[in-house]
This record gives C-alpha cells, structure tokens and sequence, in this order.
C-alpha cells in the first residue's frame, strides 16, 4: 500500500505541476478551444501527466540502451529533447485533442515535470527505508541484490574514495578548522577513523601514485608525460593508449591483475586495478570492442531522466560560479592567477558535477550490489585547485560539495546487503606559487633552447610554442573520453613538441618537474655527452634561480644531482658545496635515486625551486597550483581510514606501499571491535606471494616521508545517519 500511495503522491505533484504551467505558459494548453471547466483541466492534466509517466518508465530505457553509441555528454544534452517528445506524445494520448504544445515549450516544461517527480518521490522515500533503497538503485542504475540471489558474504566490503589533489595540511584543516569546511566527514568524532600522512614518490601526481596503489607498482613512470626513444612517442598517464600500456606494464611486472581482482570496481580512474566491473576508466577506453562499457556509468545515470535535468541545472550554476568567481578573483588581483577563460568553466563544471555525481551513482550501485571493494576517484577538488590555488577560497566550496557527496555514499551503506567500511585517501597534494613563466619571462622550453645555443636564423619562423597545458589533467581525459574523443587532437598536439631536428631536446613538463630529451642519443644521455654537444646547458639551467637541481648521469660518478652551488653524487653519497637536495627533505635523495633507475628516465630530470619557508614552487605549466615533482604539499597526501583496518608501525613510503596496506586490509580477517586507545596496531601486509598468496610483491620504495614527530594527532571521525545530498 506504501508504494501505490507515493505513486499517486508523484502522480498528483506532476499533475498539478502541469496543470500550473499551462495556467502562466501561453503554449501550452489542456483545454479545449471553447474552454473547460476547472475539474475537465485537471483532468486532463492527470492524464498528460500520467501518460507521460508510463512513456518515461517503459520507452526511455529503451532509447538509452538504442543511443549508446553517442557520445556520453551528447546523450546528456539530448535527454532535454526526448523527454520533451515524450511529453508531446502524453499530451497528443489526451482526449478530444485537449493538450497541445509546442515542441520547444515541452522540452522545458518536461524537464520541470522530471524535477517535480524526483524531488517528490525522494522527499517521501526517504522516510521509508525500503523505498529509499529502491530510489539509490534507480539513482544509481544498478539492481539491489535480493533474498533469492547467491548469498553474500558476512564480511565488511571496502569502498575507497580518492579526493585527488588533496594534500593532507589541506585535509586537516578542512576537518578541524571552526567551523569545519567538511562538517559531515569531521563530524565522525567517535574514534573509529584516524587521519594520516603518506609520502608520494618523485612524479608526485595521479598517474603514478594510482597505478602504484591500484597495480603495485609504478617503476619506469618518471612523469605525467615523457618521451620514449625507442618509439619515438610521448607517454601520457591520462592518453587511453598509454594508461592501456602502463597498466599492461605493471601487470607483466607483479604477475598479478590488481588490487581489485577479487570482485572489485573501478570507478572514473585512470586504471582497472584488475576489476571485473570498471566504468569511466582511462585505460579501457580506447579499447574499440569494450568502448560502450568505459562510459557505461554515464549511461546509467542518464538512463534516469530526472538525473540528467538534475546534474544538468547544477551544472548551468558551476558555469555561472566559475565565470563570477574568476572575475572577482581577477578584481582582487589574487596571486598567482592563470587563464581561467576559454573552455575551462565548461572543463571545471564537468568536472565537479557530471563526473562527480556519476561516480558517486556508481560507487552506490556498487555497494547495493554488494561488491567486495570498490575505488573511485573524484577529481573536483584538483580541478579548481589547479586553476584558483590548493587553498583558495574556490577549492573550498568545492571541499564542502564533496563533503554532501561522501555523506550520501555513506548514508547509501546503510541500505547495502553487507557493511562497508569507506576509505577516504589522496594521490597526492598540490603545491601553490607563480608559473616559472610568469615568475621569470621565459619558459623552460625557451631556457634549454638557449642553453643549447639554438638561436632563430633571421627571416625564419619561431618553432612553435607547446601548447600552454592548465589543471585537470584527469577531468581534461575524462571529458573528451565522455565525448568519445580520448585522443582525437590531444596526440597530435603533444607530439608536434618532438616534431623538431632530431639533434634539438625534446622538453616535456609535469606540474614543477620538467623532462628533456636529446632524441638522437641512443640510451640515456650522460653528463659528458650533454656538456660536449651543449657547454652552456647545464650552467644555465642551474644557475637559474627558478630551477632547484638537475639530475644527471655520468658515464664515471654515475647519479648526479647539479645546483646552483654544488652537487652530490647519488652513488656514493658525496656532497662538494651546498647540497642541491637539501631543500626538498631529507628523503629527496632516495626519491630521485630510484627515478634515476628508470628505463625511461630523461635525459635531465629538472625540478622547480623550492621556498623552504612557504612551500611553494614554480610550475613548469599554466597552473596556479601543480603537483609532478618535488616540493612543498604535494608530496603529501592523506589517508583517512577507519580504526579496524591500523597502519602499519612504519612510514608509508610511495604508492606502492599504500598498495600493500590496502592489499592487507582487504585480505586480513576484520576485527571484532575497532581500537579506542590513540596508537595503531600493526597489520598484516603482505610483503610477497608466499604472505599473500597473491601477487608477488615490489621491493619497499625508497621514497622519503615528513618526520614522524611532525604528524598531526590521530583524527577520529564516524559516518553517522545522514540525509540526501544535493
């Protein structure tokens, strides 16, 4: 009886709804053209609004199932019209012809209709247990697992939710500030969750800290982005193909297929992580026969008309909020500042509403699904970061709308047919200060070139400048992946970079790490070579004062890091004048070591300077806050993670320790009753096949950690009952 009576709740707001419009809308009509009676009106607005119920019910499935080789936000935009002719055909079902429309009017007055059906249904399912889980399941797009299916089993499921970008100064302050700019997460104050500090590798950003979590492993990833001789093309950890190839790469390397392999999600990642079931994930996109399925969560949150009127509106309002908050920015003369124009409000809104509204759809499908684990990133977060600053008043908003996100998934928990314990992590920080560019004149691009003695004969063209590369690097792949362009342009644009003599550097840039390339050498390139075809090169880029150190290999001393007043020698440990590490920590040394022994490692490793004092860098690339090398907060993500499932009693030291934590986690039996006392206890993590009788285990990273001493006190916090987001 409870649900026939929220059917004809629904049914009599969407009739009334209707009724409405057509009194203060001239195109649209529910009476005759004599004129009726008020109750004859009403009537006929049942009976629009009831058939165009039923339409949307029984035909729009099938329309998005018959549209699934359009490009995911195309189908977006096309929901607006369908259901707009689905409504023109409920009115043309009225009798005596009574309802008519215009075609443009009934798109705009269907979308009203889907908004007053949703709200309402909502509104009355959310006091009724059952109900509610029934509309998370449509909301999600995924079947709620019943009493008749194989039963499931007893043991806590695992969600993780990666915020990316966010650094752990970021975190805390964002939990324990008053008032709290995340009060849902900081309101879990009852000791079972703690917050902690892990260390990222040297390529401080997604690509390598998620394959090293999601694959255990990310050896031969110096950057976001670089240059392989032996193809001659340019690895982007966000391209399809290369994140295809990466993915590969780790798995030849550990002989296993990820941290998800035992009936596992992946949701809108770069990587599977081995996972059966993956949606919105890069490496799986360019995949031409499973195309469909790397945007199959677009289309099950489409499915639902009432999602797309929903996310459709929030997104017209990020568009609105960007455009204003760029220009007061600009009034404020806020610095550092880039370009925020062009595609960028579109980019961003993206960004922190379709994507992150179905990601979060998924991630509750999953959970109602009953999945083992489930990893899901939401880049909102380091989208704006990149552009308004890690701790701009922008990225804060952006921290409270995902905050309601994070509490819907968890309010979602309770309707699950098992536990779930929810994860929350970073990949990595982000680090604030002035483009190298805008701080010193010139790009980097432009400092090799003239180190190398490369000077423009007269009459002739300037080589062309690579293409000014902003934030977002993740939502940047992910919008054209939803668009069904994951490489159209994008390839050849980055590539026109090497396209030069083959004796001039190829220079590449991630975040305040930048690459280059000397094509024509076989093998990598060492400090003899470089000094005997470029005498000026090395002096000029660390004599820079934009430019920390440059990491070189030498046929005699093997591993050198060059600054502007000494080096060391990685091999054997020796200093002559000041320390060009110093700076950057005192695990920077076994950072860059290991990179040095990558195949794949540049020519020269460059690295932006680093205040001491602030923290912050110079970006080789557009972006107001960067991550990609050494530096200030980007090196430090965070982990927020319930007491049942401790740290390990060592640092977590790079990705692919993360990697075996979460890999204990999800195999170790869970406890009886979460710790209250402050100190974790050990867990066990599996160090190789014969302790996890799984996937053959990396060595432990040499990556460098912030002392212990200097880690903020343990954070509890506790998901409680919570009401919808927005």
């Amino acid at each position: 009886m409870r649900t026939v009576g929220r059917v004809l709740a629904v049914w009599m707001v969407t009739s009334a709804t209707l009724a409405v419009l057509a009194a203060i809308m001239p195109d649209l009509r529910l009476e005759s053209t004599g004129g009726d009676s008020p109750t004859q009106v009403a009537t006929t607005a049942a009976l629009g609004a009831g058939a165009f119920g039923v339409l949307s019910a029984l035909v729009w499935p099938l329309l998005v199932r018959a549209l699934l080789l359009v490009p995911a936000l195309v189908l977006g935009a096309l929901v607006f019209f369908l259901n707009g002719s689905l409504l023109l055909v409920a009115l043309s079902l009225t009798p005596h012809g009574r309802g008519e429309v215009t075609p443009a009017t009934a798109v705009v007055i269907a979308a009203v209709m889907s908004a007053a059906s949703s709200a309402t249904s909502t509104a009355l399912a959310v006091r009724d247990d059952a109900a509610y889980g029934r509309r998370l399941a449509r909301l999600a797009g995924r079947r709620r697992h019943h009493a008749d299916d194989p039963p499931l089993p007893t043991t806590p499921g695992t969600v993780f939710l990666q915020l990316d970008g966010v650094g752990h100064e970021v975190m805390r302050d964002a939990l324990t500030g008053v008032p709290p700019v995340m009060p849902g997460v900081a309101s879990w104050l009852d000791g079972t969750h703690r917050l902690a500090a892990w260390r990222t590798d040297w390529s401080s950003q997604t690509g390598a800290s998620q394959l090293g979590i999601l694959h255990g492993t990310n050896h031969d990833v110096p950057a976001f982005r670089w240059y392989e001789k032996e193809t001659g093309q340019v690895m982007v950890c966000n391209r399809p193909s290369s994140a295809a190839e990466l993915e590969r790469r780790a798995v030849r390397r550990t002989g296993c297929g990820g941290l998800l392999v035992d009936g596992g999600a992946s949701r809108g990642n770069l990587f599977t992580g081995g996972a059966a079931q993956s949606a919105l994930v890069m490496s799986v996109a360019a995949r031409r026969a499973k195309f469909t399925r790397s945007r199959s969560g677009y289309f099950a949150y489409f499915s639902d008309p009432a999602n797309a009127v929903r996310t459709a509106w929030s997104f017209a309002a990020e568009v609105v909020r960007e455009v204003g908050e760029s220009t007061a920015a600009r009034l404020r003369r806020d610095r550092p500042r880039v370009k925020r124009g062009g595609l960028y409000p579109l980019l961003r809104a993206f960004a922190t509403v379709v994507e992150r509204d179905v990601a979060v759809a998924a991630v509750i499908g999953d959970m109602l699904a009953g999945r083992a684990a489930v990893y899901a990133d939401l880049v909102a977060y380091d989208e704006v970061a990149h552009h308004s600053g890690p701790r701009s008043r922008d990225a804060r908003k952006v921290l409270a709308r995902l905050d309601r996100s994070i509490r819907l998934i968890a309010d979602s928990s309770r309707y699950a047919p098992r536990p779930y314990r929810i994860v929350l992590l970073s990949d990595h920080g982000q680090s604030a200060g002035e483009t190298f560019e805008s701080a010193y004149g010139t790009g980097l691009r432009e400092l090799v070139r003239t180190g190398c003695g490369l000077t423009e004969p007269a009459g002739a063209t300037r080589p062309r400048r690579p293409a000014r590369r902003g934030g977002g690097a993740e939502a940047r792949g992910a919008a054209r992946t939803a668009l069904r362009r994951p490489e159209r342009g994008r390839r050849a644009a980055e590539e026109a970079e090497c396209d030069g003599p083959p004796s001039e550097p190829v220079v590449l840039a991630s975040g305040n790490l930048g690459l280059v390339t000397f094509p024509d050498i076989a093998g990598r390139a060492t400090l003899e070579e470089v000094e005997r075809r470029c005498p000026d090169l090395l002096p000029t880029l660390t004599a820079h004062p934009g430019i920390g150190f440059v990491l070189v290999r030498s046929a005699t001393r093997g591993p050198v890091v060059l600054g502007a007043c000494g080096s060391h020698e990685l091999a054997t440990g020796r200093v002559t004048g000041a320390d060009p590490l110093a700076p950057f920590g005192p695990g920077a040394v076994a950072a860059v070591l290991r990179t040095d022994a990558f195949p794949h490692a540049a020519d020269l490793m460059v690295n932006s300077s680093c205040d001491q004092a602030t923290g912050r860098v110079h970006a080789f690339e557009e972006q107001a806050g960067s991550h990609g090398g050494l530096g200030g907060p980007q090196t430090d993500p965070f982990l927020l993670h319930p007491a049942d499932l401790p740290l390990p009693p060592h640092p977590l030291l790079g990705a692919e320790a993360v990697h075996r934590l979460f890999h204990g986690w999800l195999a170790a039996p869970p406890e009886a009753e979460a710790p209250r006392s402050g100190t974790a206890r050990p867990v066990p993590v599996p160090q190789d096949a014969a302790d996890s009788g799984t996937c053959p285990r990396p060595a432990p990273l040499l990556s460098p950690r912030c002392p212990a001493e200097d880690a903020p006190p343990p954070l509890a916090v506790h998901p409680g009952p919570f009401s919808p987001a927005e």
